[in-house]
């Protein structure tokens, strides 16, 4: 897999405004998260990951009590996951993930901001089959046979295992994320995950020459301002 998981880029939390952005894009994550799958985190491996990730992207806990107790409370808001794919500067493939609860207005927005850098949005599944769909759990160690064996012993569909720099980073399909994470606990015990989410990995990157990078960082900039963006995945190589 390479270290392409790194090559996406995050939303910078650089001003009180930027910050107040992130809280909301995890608290609307969090909710519809346990609003699907249950606000007991013990219960829901996806939102407990969710959670721990809040906390270390330093999202206060009166975010995530509120999205949480939002959710067992039934009603509100009904978001539903959309997914948007096309091309960027350079020709760059882009997935864009967002939570809604207007598709219509979603839709209208995103392509905005393809049509106002000049990229092209496409159809479903135009650029998707060029990553891959992926569980990324990266931990502190360096015993990869060990967390080789303990993933097969519960029956694991194992992508790829990574050890530098005294860190193991686990790659498996995405439908596996729930049984290699509990594998990994049950194994190892409570584990701190440098890294426990679900992401899109390019199969190839392209680099950008420096007019394409410029309206390419324009492009991401424009997507991470929207409430209902969620996640940008990419193949461009910086």
């Amino acid at each position: 897999m390479g270290r392409a998981f790194q090559n996406r880029k995050e939303s910078m939390a650089k001003t009180a405004a930027a910050k107040t952005k992130v809280y909301s894009k995890y608290g609307r994550e969090i909710y519809a998260t346990a609003k699907s799958g249950g606000a007991d985190p013990d219960g829901n491996l996806a939102l407990r990951g969710l959670i721990e990730r809040a906390k270390k992207d330093q999202v206060p806990s009166h975010v995530v009590e509120k999205a949480l107790e939002k959710a067992k409370g039934g009603g509100g808001e009904d978001f539903s996951v959309a997914r948007y794919e096309g091309f960027g500067p350079g020709n760059i493939m882009v997935i864009v993930n967002c939570l809604t609860d207007n598709p219509n207005r979603t839709f209208g927005d995103v392509r905005q901001c393809f049509t106002k850098t000049k990229c092209k949005i496409g159809t479903p599944g135009s650029v998707s089959h060029m990553f891959y769909h992926s569980a990324i759990l990266a931990f502190a160690g360096d015993d990869e046979e060990a967390v080789l064996e303990a993933l097969m012993e519960a029956d694991v569909d194992v992508t790829d295992i990574e050890n530098e720099e005294g860190q193991i980073t686990v790659f498996a399909p995405h439908t596996e994320y729930a049984k290699a994470r509990q594998a990994l606990v049950e194994a190892f015990g409570e584990l701190d995950f440098a890294l426990d989410e679900i992401q899109f990995l390019p199969q190839t990157t392209s680099p950008l020459n420096e007019e394409d990078a410029v309206m390419f960082e324009k492009f991401l900039d424009l997507l991470n301002d929207l409430d209902d963006v969620q996640t940008v995945y990419h193949s461009a190589e910086f």
